[in-house]
């Protein structure tokens, strides 16, 4: 009896051969065999139940696990709730659309690897889906609408990508009230930042070193949703707002605006941000002194705007 629940399934087991067999059978496999029970594979997790289905699966970090994802093969693994490719250079070709078939699957991550082609729009059926990460790959395109209907998504990263085109208004709109999580930096995104995002309870979000123009001052304040915020890069942007307008939130620890196109001045309740670690508005169109609290900060998170004084900058002429 012990021993049968140790067992996987048995149409897991055959699927996870047939994983291996399309990747090489790289060394990472290595205690994948006969004689080892597949729940006690490396990489492999199973239910804690008698149907003892793989509801995980991990590879990561082998530069010797090579080929394409086998989607077919995953695909079989019907109970599946954790995909996992991390650190897999080796593992190239399209993300495969199959993988739309993993029902149960709440978290996917396919990052660090040698993938390339589309983000493919049959994601968006991985209703369960809450996180999302495809960062460090080599993916072109644009970002699909589909994944704005997922109704669980509260976490994406497609950094360090290719991507291109604009964000989709209602992307992670399904989280209206959870903790959001967004990462989209290092692409090629345009247009402006959706509007929608108003309603986002964001605790980070990334969108730095894209083309992205217009405002994003909603991204911030004090309201409901917006207590939560603790990071923000929006540096590397042609954004333009007022600044001086912003309610920064009390939890902020993060702030790097710089290297875009903001006016106005930085808010008096900026010096107060007890928690605030990080602080960037170099590169702006910034006027007007300093609020007191900011000379703690290096000169650099000031420099090159348009007539910024006050400490750690040179003192104001009268």
């Amino acid at each position: 009896m012990q021993r049968a629940l140790q067992q996987c399934h048995s149409g897991d087991r055959a699927a996870l051969l047939a994983v291996k067999a399309a990747l090489g059978n790289a060394s990472y496999f290595v205690s994948w065999t006969p004689d080892i029970p597949c729940c006690h594979w490396l990489g492999v997790r199973c239910d804690a139940d008698a149907t003892r289905r793989v509801v995980s699966l991990a590879i990561m970090r082998d530069a010797g696990v090579t080929g394409s994802i086998p989607g077919a093969a995953i695909a079989r693994l019907a109970a599946l709730r954790e995909l996992l490719f991390l650190h897999v250079p080796g593992v190239s070709g399209p993300i495969p659309s199959s993988l739309a078939r993993l029902s149960a699957l709440t978290d996917l991550t396919i990052s660090s690897t040698g993938v390339s082609g589309p983000v493919p729009a049959s994601l968006g059926e991985l209703r369960a889906l809450r996180s999302l990460d495809l960062s460090f790959n080599s993916l072109t395109g644009g970002i699909p609408a589909s994944l704005a209907a997922l109704p669980n998504l509260s976490a994406i990263n497609l950094g360090r990508n290719s991507l291109t085109g604009a964000i989709p208004p209602l992307l992670l709109s399904k989280s209206a009230g959870e903790e959001a999580f967004l990462t989209l930096s290092h692409n090629d995104l345009t247009g402006t930042i959706p509007p929608e995002f108003a309603a986002v309870s964001f605790v980070q979000v990334d969108l730095s070193r894209n083309a992205l123009a217009g405002d994003a001052s909603f991204l911030f304040g004090k309201g409901k949703g917006k207590r939560m915020l603790v990071a923000a890069n929006l540096s590397r942007n042609a954004l333009s707002f007022d600044m001086s307008k912003l309610e920064l939130p009390n939890r902020l620890e993060s702030l790097d605006v710089s290297h875009n196109e903001i006016r106005g001045g930085v808010p008096a309740a900026a010096g107060n941000l007890s928690q605030l670690m990080v602080f960037n508005v170099s590169y702006n169109r910034l006027c007007g002194e300093l609020p007191s609290g900011m000379a703690s900060f290096e000169v650099y998170s000031f420099q090159h705007n348009k007539c910024l004084c006050g400490a750690p900058l040179p003192a104001c002429q009268a």
